[in-house]
């Protein structure tokens, strides 16, 4: 069977370095892109010459008259700052995550205009779920749902396809008048994808978002076959190994259980990597104190944007009684987000955290468009998963092969 060439349109807003572009391939075609921070600009036009659908202007600047064509889908990555446990916990209201309502009335417009977008996507941290007591997440779906939308969340950690633990949310909205295979849809919530958060949120909803709640079925991908041992460099270009008395000082932060963690690996010579970050703790008369946390199961901690030393993650190698440990470079930051090396990198450090720690998953965006996005929009069912071909589909995709 020749397999089809069809390509659909759609809108990346809070377009970030382009990664939904990327996950989505070439089926895919990005009829505007739009983000309003001038140093992700720089590395989207990089990346994508000559970015003429790229926008800079704020969202809330935009019109429908911008939005060339008629889109398949919108996706949106709103800033997840306000909704984020580590953020100050504004949620909807807050400046930062705010900017869903910009985006969201551009979505009104499009539909008052004639040119309703019939899939919708949304991601974002899986704070949003129970950020304000769950009112954010209730708030987020009953604007789709009004707006004449089925909803359907799930939760992936992109630690399935890559050596990262990075849960987020994802919300699928698909016009009320628009097909969906049955094969997309079960009856009920699977483990893989809908966490017990997820079920307790629904079971809060009202009637009128459960109605139109979609529990969406996409098969179990294999065993992730990547190491994270195999993203670490040992000539690393953008960091520098820590002197013996840095690394000491490092292990001499951890906790007794840290540390013996540690003592473990050690024991078995064999060469082992840990990452780390920096955390602010109580100890055992309730003081506030840094400890430095590592974890030792061949995944790494979820990248964050680099606004502090706490933010940037640490690599330790631990090969019997020798221990080294550095920062984390920009280039394993994005083998860590399934970025491709030929992908182009902001220079400087914090720039490249930045860009990484906001960005999107490449093969989690990849395994959506497979299973749900392509299907919906072709009318098609899924095709089926077999390891032979999911090998192959991941080869050519992710930029960590398995």
């Amino acid at each position: 069977m020749t397999q089809s060439t069809q390509t659909f349109g759609f809108y990346e807003f809070f377009a970030g370095g382009g990664m939904a572009t990327i996950g989505l391939g070439p089926r895919w075609r990005c009829l505007l892109a739009n983000d309003f921070d001038a140093k992700k600009e720089k590395a989207y036009r990089l990346n994508f010459p000559p970015a003429d659908e790229f926008t800079g202007a704020d969202v809330f600047d935009l019109t429908v008259d911008d939005l060339p064509g008629r889109a398949t889908m919108a996706w949106a990555s709103f800033p997840c700052q306000d909704l984020s446990l580590a953020g100050k916990g504004r949620g909807l209201e807050g400046d930062r995550s705010g900017s869903f309502w910009g985006f969201w009335r551009l979505m009104d417009g499009l539909i008052d205009a004639g040119r309703t977008v019939p899939i919708v996507a949304l991601e974002n941290v899986t704070g949003a779920i129970s950020a304000n007591r769950g009112e954010d997440f209730r708030v987020l779906l009953e604007t789709l749902t009004e707006s004449g939308y089925r909803v359907g969340p799930m939760v992936i950690n992109a630690v399935h396809f890559i050596p990262q633990s990075r849960p987020r949310l994802f919300i699928i909205g698909v016009r009320n008048d628009y097909p969906i295979p049955a094969e997309l849809v079960h009856e009920w919530p699977t483990p893989l994808w809908h966490p017990d958060a997820l079920k307790r949120a629904y079971g809060r909803m009202p009637k009128s978002i459960r109605d139109g709640w979609i529990w969406w079925r996409t098969p179990a991908p294999p065993p992730r076959q990547s190491k994270l041992i195999d993203i670490i460099e040992e000539e690393p270009t953008g960091v520098q190994w820590h002197t013996p008395a840095q690394t000491q000082r490092l292990l001499d932060l951890m906790s007794d259980l840290h540390r013996e963690r540690v003592r473990a690996v050690q024991s078995t010579g064999k060469r082992a990597v840990g990452t780390i970050y920096k955390r602010i703790r109580r100890d055992e008369e309730g003081n506030r104190v840094q400890r430095a946390e590592i974890r030792l199961d061949d995944v790494s901690g979820c990248l964050r944007t680099a606004l502090g030393g706490s933010s940037r993650q640490i690599v330790m190698i631990i090969e019997g009684d020798r221990i080294r440990s550095r920062l984390l470079s920009p280039r394993e930051g994005a083998r860590l987000m399934g970025l491709p090396d030929s992908y182009i990198l902001p220079e400087k450090y914090n720039e490249a955290f930045n860009l990484l720690g906001d960005g999107l998953a490449v093969p989690v965006v990849s395994w959506l468009e497979r299973y749900i996005f392509t299907p919906l929009a072709e009318q098609t069912p899924p095709p089926k998963i077999d390891h032979a071909a999911y090998l192959e589909f991941a080869t050519d995709n992710f930029a960590v092969g398995l």
